[in-house]
């Protein structure tokens, strides 16, 4: 992460490892189950996003996930929820240990999600978009029987449109918000941000989804980011307009896929906060972790089934995560 000198925005880092896993043998990583173990974070919405999509999916059992913990330094994510700081599979304290296997004198950002190769401990992509379609159409032969189409090709157009407006103004936007360097920019990415969140309110007002009647990945997309607005993007990135809880047709959009397997059961709220408020001292020097919101209130009714719709289309729901995934319980 960085900030532009000149004009003062947050500019995000490129990727630094940015490959393809692929069934056709267009990338050096084949589509192999049981040779890549996915590293999250439960408090990262990057990550977030790849966790939900694997879950949907089905993938447990062909890609092995490890989480590094909410805390970490300059020397990047850390294993500190394992055994001796260690991921057990892996076999390291720091995810940078996996990027200097892959990339000798690795200099760039040490992100999650990175999916790395079990055998030799190299990581062989952290482009999380592209990962996220790969696991979609390039692992369909290790899929869930009733897995969820999260492109369904006659929405493809609608879908791109629409997920690329949240990434720049919202997923990204909090943290044009958050990292802004002077008032000019903090005002542009307020604005932006919250001008896109009407925009999409209004559009969810009539309809369950934000495209088609099931989840694709644009519901995906901006849902990793409204599951942490008032907790963290709210009041730590000045993204104080109103929460996410003052926004009617938001909040029970939010509520209802949080209330859906495959979302709710990926969340952290409290490595969510310790995350934010611990690691970004620039923005929060004292380090000090807020004790709210209450997060009782995400399993309140929401009434979105009144505008129909299928969650999973000709799907079905995923079962519950593995014992070893399993997340807090809300209330």
């Amino acid at each position: 992460m960085g900030t532009d000198q000149a004009s003062g925005e947050f500019v995000r880092e490129a990727l630094g490892v940015a490959e393809r896993i692929t069934a056709d043998g267009s990338s050096p990583w084949p589509v192999e189950p049981g040779r890549y173990r996915l590293v999250a974070a439960r408090a990262c919405p990057w990550a977030n996003r790849i966790v939900i999509v694997r879950r949907l999916l089905g993938l447990e059992d062909a890609i092995s996930m490890g989480i590094a913990g909410p805390l970490h330094d300059e020397r990047s994510w850390r294993f500190h929820l394992d055994p001796g700081n260690v991921d057990p599979v892996l076999g390291v304290e720091w995810l940078r240990e996996a990027y200097e296997k892959a990339v000798p004198g690795y200099d760039k950002g040490v992100t999650v999600p990175a999916m790395v190769e079990v055998a030799s401990g190299k990581v062989a992509t952290n482009a999380y978009a592209e990962l996220e379609y790969d696991l979609a159409t390039q692992w369909t032969a290790y899929h869930r029987e009733g897995a969820p189409d999260l492109w369904p090709a006659e929405h493809l157009d609608e879908i791109g449109a629409v997920s690329e407006g949240i990434f720049h103004d919202v997923n990204n936007g909090v943290y044009k918000c958050g990292f802004a360097g002077t008032q000019a920019a903090y005002d542009k990415a307020f604005h932006a941000l919250f001008s896109r969140l009407d925009e999409l309110s209004d559009r969810l007002a009539t309809r369950r989804y934000l495209v088609g009647d099931t989840i694709t990945e644009a519901d995906i997309r901006l849902w990793v980011t409204l599951a942490r607005f008032d907790a963290a993007y709210h009041g730590h990135f000045k993204c104080n307009r109103h929460k996410l809880t003052e926004m009617p047709v938001l909040w029970a959009y939010a509520r209802d896929l949080f209330q859906t397997p495959g979302f709710g059961d990926t969340i952290d709220v409290e490595q969510i906060k310790q995350h934010y408020y611990g690691v970004h001292t620039s923005v929060n020097p004292s380090g000090i972790v807020p004790l709210g919101p209450d997060t009782s209130v995400w399993l309140t009714p929401h009434g979105r089934e009144e505008l129909g719709g299928r969650p999973f289309g000709d799907g079905t729901p995923p079962p519950p995560p593995p014992e070893g995934e399993r997340v807090p319980a809300i209330g």
